[in-house]
């Protein structure tokens, strides 16, 4: 009997909350017993009777319950674990089972989901318990039964819901045959109920539940959210469109149907771009489509009234009737500092940051003729729409912008393209027609004709140096073709250092030959150049889709373009001819007809982007950790990095729960000068994100398709379809990777806004990146309003293995480094064992503009040395580079001029090329950096130009000064041999 009352409102979810679309609760709740030895879930019996066996009957409607489940009962008296004596009966409506009540009278726990976590910290995998014991019991009718008091979960966080409370076959089918006539059903449900699974839930079949209307609380100013569920029972149903009529109230105030949305069949894509969705529905498959009313401020408050229209292009209509309560209050912020009620799904669809306007320290381009400026670069534009030249400013030692010009080009970019018997087609171009004059970017057409083919050109240039071009080739009619080839010919002293297809940085190889593999290569292009000029090319079609990378790249790999692949007989050779460096892109021979269309798009980046700003790296210094701000004040780091998992920034990436404490210690920071960053990526979400059914209900659009699996959480709350990534122990924190380039990003845009002007941070730590350049510039622009700092810096670790389909993370993320200010690589980097011209490529940012710091191992401090990089200060017990940072203000770094190995005329050099050689330049004084790649300890002496350091040599005292881990204390005389111990260097005083 007890049985038979509690049941009812167990399974209703009078006795659970739903705490799925509440406030999360922080400090997160302490559960209730170890859920990664016994699971999250249990039942709680009374056992009243004296008999030795007990028969219980648990109807926990639970869609992750299998026939195989194991079951660990637990006596509450004596705390002893055991299975039952029998399993009678398992499936995803109940369990029964014959079981030995040890302590007679009492209570009893039965865990009906345990599993077992493998040895993986960070990214686990729970494995759920099969049954042991496979005895059968004999004639259980006269068995006693225990009496389920309540099931329960672990903590709120984990509890099921009453929308992940299964109806059971016999009220489905009940429900069916009711509503026969109906090729789907339709059911609407607020925003406080998420649709989780893909099975009815019991709510829905109660007959207590009016599946025609849906009643809603809100108030003015908020975007109110609701759901449509659709579940088609005889048909696919195809291009489904959710509309509403306006509302009206009974005072005859009316809220416009333009405020309508549902974003599961339209919205905006991350560039901008109107986007409408084919919303297909398969038979048996329960859709959530998530719509809402963004109410105006100035609405009045009353009792609105209007139907929503679900209108599938191959059945009938249906429509729901909405009524919708608004009250007078009026929300702070628009409700965007309470996202549990759904209130930031509007930013999905915002174009928040999207006008290309010129971002510091660029400048405005400037078109004179077909020369474009921009900030210490030229590009001269050919008849045909391609680069006849292009020119870079920046001098060697890449701390300013010159007057010499640096060619980086031998002759124009240009295609070759061989027809029948490998003639060359004879071109006629129609000159350059400019389209857009913007003072971020430039745009441009033309079109070269031969007798066989049409070439469309269209090309770009951004004011950060990027250049997009999109080129279309039609045949005009049948033809052969032996191969199209695009040829990008270098001056050779711009083409010293190569990485990319495969080439770790560093020189470029004699000659270099490289095929298409995107199954399990995520290369299609490389950079070549100087330390002050280079160019990096990308050969996409119009197919192209961002693959993953840092750990997923063979999950979702490039798509290999139809046009430079051609079946893989396209590829790339890089040798010399003629003096000049030819980076032949050809796709080998091909038939085409009359009309057919192939797209030869690739993108160009010219480098470097801006000299190195050495000043913003000798005075930002790291700390990265969370610690007090008065312990990073004392240490003398002014920029504090917060990772995640700690008690102000506990889940990765969203959603920032413990914003209260976050802005108390950033205004705790910012009285005592300094800065503070958090982390805040894409490449994951955590699983307490408050829109994580709403972005379910996508599809894969947010959320890679994937095998599942993961934290047990995942598994039993997201069931299947995605990609199980970080995890954190400490805060039961389980990521989902993110799937590339979606409305995700216009969420992630307008989140960075709303921490900015919400909770003052001054920057961001970005931990690999999953977004292009176009979410990177509008984070830049938000990050840096009205004055607001928008530090960014980068880290990586090696994306140079298999798991990452062999890329260079610096050729990666080559295109995000305009906006960077720092580079952290990272992670798998060996500062010991690579040369000089792999640092200087992939790890110090020079030829690119920017500077860094090392991580693995805590870097190789004397290397780091000649590229001004240190470790950073709290990533490790043995990462502390204050003792270099006291040297360089004993010296006195600010100020002076770093002039690096690598800059011809440097004026101080060794007599070993093995011992490299940078220095840093006061008017009087002159700290030398000298590191070794020799394969045992030398002694060196110093070759210096005393007239081009501006010192009288017979007056100089030479001297290293004493640096805790780093050297001794000495002082030499101008003809001493310096001792230089292998795989290390020393710092030198010149004055």
């Amino acid at each position: 009997m007890l049985l038979k009352k509690l049941f009812p409102l167990i399974l209703t979810g009078s006795l659970i909350p739903n705490f799925s679309n509440a406030q999360h609760v922080y400090p997160p709740q302490i559960q209730k017993w170890n859920a990664d030895e016994l699971g999250n879930q249990r039942a709680v019996l009374w056992w009243n009777a004296s008999s030795k066996q007990a028969k219980a009957v648990i109807p926990w409607r639970n869609i992750n319950v299998k026939a195989d489940q194991k079951m660990i009962i637990i006596d509450s008296l004596t705390q002893k674990q055991y299975e039952p004596d029998a399993y009678l009966n398992m499936n995803e409506e109940e369990g029964s089972f014959v079981f030995n009540p040890v302590s007679g009278k009492g209570i009893y726990y039965v865990y009906f989901l345990p599993y077992k976590l493998d040895e993986r910290t960070n990214y686990p995998k729970a494995t759920y318990l099969k049954r042991t014991n496979t005895a059968t019991a004999k004639d259980v009718g006269a068995v006693p039964l225990a009496s389920v008091i309540r099931i329960e979960s672990v903590d709120k966080f984990n509890s099921n819901d009453p929308m992940e409370v299964i109806a059971t076959k016999k009220e489905i089918a009940e429900y069916m045959k009711k509503h026969e006539g109906q090729s789907y059903f339709v059911f609407p449900e607020t925003r406080e109920n998420p649709v989780k699974m893909n099975i009815i839930p019991q709510r829905w079949v109660d007959d207590k539940k009016d599946s025609s209307v849906l009643h809603g609380n809100t108030e003015r100013g908020l975007f109110y959210a609701f759901q449509i569920g659709v579940l088609p029972v005889k048909i696919n149903l195809e291009k489904v469109k959710i509309t509403a009529s306006s509302l009206k109230s009974t005072s005859g105030a009316t809220i416009d149907s333009r405020y309508f949305n549902c974003i599961n069949t339209n919205g905006t894509d991350y560039k901008g771009e109107k986007l409408e969705l084919n919303a297909n529905v398969k038979k048996d498959d329960l859709q959530a489509f998530w719509c809402g009313f963004d109410i105006p401020e100035n609405t009045s408050p009353g009792i609105y009234e209007g139907t929503i229209t679900i209108r599938p292009e191959n059945a009938a209509v249906q429509t729901v009737k909405i009524v919708l309560n608004i009250s007078g209050e009026k929300p702070v912020n628009k409700g965007f500092d309470e996202p549990w009620k759904m209130t930031r799904l509007p930013w999905l669809n915002s174009t928040l940051a999207q006008a290309n306007t010129v971002i510091k320290p660029y400048t405005p381009l400037q078109l004179k003729g077909q020369e474009i400026s921009l900030l210490g670069r030229k590009v001269q534009l050919d008849a045909s729409g391609f680069p006849k030249q292009i020119q870079t400013f920046f001098t060697p030692e890449m701390t300013s912008i010159g007057e010499r010009a640096n060619s980086i080009l031998s002759e124009p970019i240009h295609f070759v393209v061989k027809g029948p018997g490998a003639k060359p087609e004879n071109f006629k171009n129609s000159g350059i027609k400019f389209i857009g004059k913007e003072e971020g970017k430039i745009s441009w057409i033309s079109t070269n004709t031969s007798g066989n083919l049409q070439m469309k050109v269209e090309g770009s240039i951004e004011f950060d140096g990027f250049m997009e071009y999109s080129v279309k080739i039609t045949a005009l009619k049948d033809m052969q073709i032996d191969d199209i080839a695009l040829q990008i010919p270098f001056e050779k002293d711009k083409a010293t250092y190569m990485m990319g297809l495969g080439q770790k940085g560093g020189y470029r190889p004699d000659h270099f030959n490289w095929k298409w593999n995107v199954a399990k290569k995520n290369q299609d292009g490389a950079w070549l150049g100087n330390v002050n000029a280079g160019i990096q090319f990308s050969l996409r079609d119009q197919n192209y889709s961002r693959p993953l990378n840092t750990n997923f790249y063979l999950q979702k790999p490039l798509i290999l373009p139809s046009s430079w692949g051609n079946e893989n007989k396209g590829g790339i050779t890089i040798k010399e001819a003629g003096g000049k460096i030819v980076v032949n892109n050809f796709s080998g021979a091909r038939s085409m007809k009359k009309g057919d269309e192939l797209y030869y798009n690739f993108h160009l980046l010219i480098t470097p982007f801006h000299p190195i700003n050495t000043e913003e790296q000798w005075n930002n210094r790291f700390y990265h950790a969370y610690k007090p701000v008065d312990t990073i004040k004392a240490s003398g780091a002014n920029v504090i990095n917060i990772h995640h998992g700690n008690e102000i920034n506990p889940y990765i990436n969203y959603p920032f729960v413990a914003t209260k404490e976050m802005k108390d210690y950033i205004m705790k920071a910012h009285e005592k000068g300094l800065k503070v960053k958090i982390y805040n990526t894409i490449r994951e979400v955590s699983n307490r994100m408050y829109e994580l059914y709403p972005v379910k209900s996508l599809g894969q659009e947010v959320f890679s398709a994937g095998k599942g699996g993961g934290y047990s959480w995942l598994q039993e709350h997201l069931h299947d379809h995605y990609i199980a990534a970080w995890y954190v122990p400490e805060f039961k924190d389980a990521a989902i990777i993110n799937s590339g380039m979606n409305r995700w990003h216009n969420y992630y845009v307008e989140g960075m806004n709303w921490l900015v002007n919400n909770l003052g941070i001054d920057g961001i730590y970005l931990d690999d990146v999953a977004f292009d350049r176009v979410t990177m510039k509008r984070i830049k622009r938000v990050m840096t309003q009205n004055g607001h700092p928008g530090i960014i810096d980068l880290h990586s670790a090696n994306q140079y293995n298999d798991k990452d389909g062999f890329n260079n993370s610096a050729n990666l993320y080559l295109e995000h480094f305009p906006y960077i200010n720092r580079l952290w690589f990272g992670e798998y980097f060996d500062y010991n064992n690579n040369n000089p011209e792999f640092l200087l490529t992939e790890v110090s940012g020079i030829p690119f503009g920017l500077m860094g710091e090392m991580l693995q191992d805590d870097g190789n401090p004397w290397r780091g040395m000649l590229y001004g990089m240190t470790s950073r200060l709290g990533w490790s017990a043995k990462s502390n580079p204050t003792h270099l940072w006291k040297a360089w203000d004993d010296f006195g770094i600010k100020g002076s001029k770093m002039i690096g190995y690598w800059v011809p005329d440097n004026p101080v050099k060794t007599d070993n090329p093995a011992v490299l050689a940078t220095i840093y330049k006061q008017e009087k004084k002159i700290m030398v950096s000298l590191a070794s790649w020799a394969p045992q300890d030398i002694r060196v002496k110093l070759k210096i130009d005393w007239k081009g350091l501006g010192i009288d040599p017979k007056n100089v005292k030479i001297s290293t000064p004493a640096i805790k881990d780093f050297q001794e204390a000495k002082t030499f005389n101008i003809n001493d041999e310096i001792s230089v111990e292998k795989n290390k260097g020393c710092l030198i005083i010149i004055q």
